[in-house]
């Protein structure tokens, strides 16, 4: 299932900066986020979820990275073409023994 990329990266930009930036103008982050997202047209939790992101690879808050995200995504799909391939072989290998035990022998 892919995302749509409703918003280009340079309006996530703009707003998630817009958001640190302007956030000691507000009572709480979620203030300030709910003004911003409904200056550019999204919805707060869509805004939130961007500064949230942001945080994390900025080093400001805990998790993972963008990067580290697309890297162990890119890991988990080489680990299933991996697993299906043993799988193929696995299968081959047992196939080609069977059909030699059940090959007559040669007088």
């Amino acid at each position: 299932m892919k995302r749509s990329n409703r918003y280009s990266p340079e309006v996530r930009e703009r707003a998630v900066r817009m958001v640190l930036e302007h956030e000691r103008d507000y009572d709480s982050q979620w203030s300030a986020i709910g003004s911003i997202a409904s200056k550019i047209g999204c919805t707060p939790e869509t805004l939130r979820k961007w500064v949230r992101q942001t945080e994390v690879n900025t080093g400001r808050r805990g998790g993972l990275t963008s990067d580290e995200r697309a890297r162990i995504k890119e890991l988990e799909r080489e680990n299933r073409e991996l697993r299906r391939a043993n799988e193929i072989l696995r299968k081959a290998a047992a196939f080609f023994a069977q059909a030699e035990l059940d090959r007559r022998p040669k007088r």
